[in-house]
């Protein structure tokens, strides 16, 4: 029974059941006790009223002996002769018991009171069972209301239940009506407290939605468009290759291919590394890892285009550094700081890359000698295709994207700064566990 309407409806209703059942046991006790008392207040003023009474008239006692009656009276003189009634019936107590006392004769329980005066002694008694039959007739007179007001009870706690869920109904029936493209924030105003924070929430994941899905569309679109133009150049140099008039021809046309074939092999790889790190796709599982493990290993990708272009690299790693992230992330996020570093750093310059402990916090920290980034642009370059506009060197945009990516998503900063060695000098931050 997973109903939140059907679960409150049938606490509501077993709260009313119990409720009812429990006010008509105690009105029906309370209206048994209060009519028991009622007799044997008639008894003890019937006795009463017979007290100053001279003599019995014949049309009285005739009255008084009325088999109609449920009560019975019985006078006796004072020696104990009765003189009332003047038949004696076998049935009815034969001695007075002064004020109220329950009497056995034969079987049959009497509810008597007894006065005594100066000559004679008077008894109203009456059957038990005839009081209790009264009584129980009376309590339970009093309980029927109930079995109206229960189901009129029931009723008005359906509605009321269907009335309290209605926001939500009116929530599903909302979010049910939309499609795929809709993501605007659903409206918050008449809505009860208890269910504000759940819209404020389908909000929340709504725009995050809509901010994953603009981002992924962007992503896209940049890299269709970041995709032509390597495309149309490889197109261009097999169209050359083919056209090509001799063996030397052919030979610069085909390395000019391959070398094409490289830059959108490349281009591919950040994109799919971007992709990975973007926030929208599935984090990976963070460990334990050593820091300096990590760029030790991304380091060994990078050495041969560095040597390719005489740049010494310089690592200095020379104690554990732990720090709570992905390993592949991590190497990719140390790859392209060091390709970048060896990228834009003048041919037979040096780039030099630490990892250390800096007020506990760990930190990668990469220097090169290029032509850095003027403040201004600083915050520019980790948008996606952005092309720093100093250097010769062709880049695919995506390097800093990347990094920025990995490292919010190992909750690090990212911070550029000038290097002394002449050119950027890039620092990550990790945060502390």
């Amino acid at each position: 029974m997973n109903s939140i309407r059907v679960r409150v409806l049938l606490a509501l209703l077993g709260m009313l059941v119990v409720t009812a059942a429990v006010m008509g046991a105690l009105t029906y006790r309370n209206v048994l006790a209060e009519t028991e008392r009622l007799f044997d207040y008639q008894l003890r003023q019937m006795a009463l009223s017979l007290r100053d009474q001279g003599e019995i008239a014949p049309a009285q006692a005739s009255s008084l002996v009325d088999e109609q009656l449920d009560f019975v009276v019985q006078i006796w003189t004072a020696d104990g002769r009765i003189i009332y009634p003047p038949r004696l019936r076998t049935d009815l107590p034969a001695r007075a018991l002064l004020g109220l006392a329950d009497v056995v004769v034969d079987g049959k329980t009497w509810r008597t009171f007894s006065v005594a005066t100066n000559d004679r002694v008077i008894q109203v008694a009456q059957p038990l069972q005839i009081r209790q039959r009264l009584a129980a007739g009376a309590a339970l007179r009093s309980i029927v209301p109930l079995l109206f007001i229960a189901p009129a009870m029931a009723l008005v706690v359906w509605w009321l239940a269907a009335q309290t869920l209605a926001p939500l109904r009116r929530l599903a029936d909302g979010l049910r009506a939309r499609d795929e493209q809709s993501l605007l924030p659903l409206p918050t105003s008449g809505l009860p407290d208890e269910v504000s924070p759940l819209v404020s929430a389908l909000n929340g994941l709504l725009q995050r939605l809509g901010n994953a899905l603009g981002a992924q569309r962007a992503f896209v679109a940049d890299a269709a468009h970041e995709l032509r133009s390597p495309l149309t150049a490889l197109k261009l140099q097999m169209q050359l290759l083919q056209r090509a008039p001799d063996a030397d021809a052919r030979a610069q046309a085909a390395q000019a291919l391959n070398a094409g074939i490289d830059r959108a092999g490349r281009l591919v790889e950040q994109l799919l590394t971007l992709a990975r790190a973007e926030p929208g796709a599935a984090a990976p599982a963070h460990e334990s890892v050593d820091l300096s493990s990590v760029v030790r290993s991304a380091l060994a990708e990078t050495v041969p285009f560095a040597a390719s272009r005489g740049t010494t690299v310089e690592l200095f790693a020379d104690a554990p550094v732990r720090v709570q992230g992905n390993t592949p992330a991590l190497t990719a996020l140390a790859r392209n700081l060091a390709d970048n570093a060896v990228r834009y750093s003048p041919p037979g310059s040096r780039v030099e890359l630490r990892v250390f402990i800096d007020s506990g916090v760990p930190v990668l920290q990469v220097d090169d000698a290029g032509p850095g980034i003027a403040p201004a642009e600083r915050e520019r370059v980790f948008d996606r295709f952005y092309r720093h506009a100093a250097g010769d060197e062709a880049g695919t945009g995506l390097g800093l994207a990347i990094v920025r990516s990995v490292a919010e998503r190992h909750g690090a900063v990212v911070e550029l700064g000038e290097s002394a060695l002449g050119g950027l000098r890039v620092r990550v931050r990790f945060c502390l566990h």
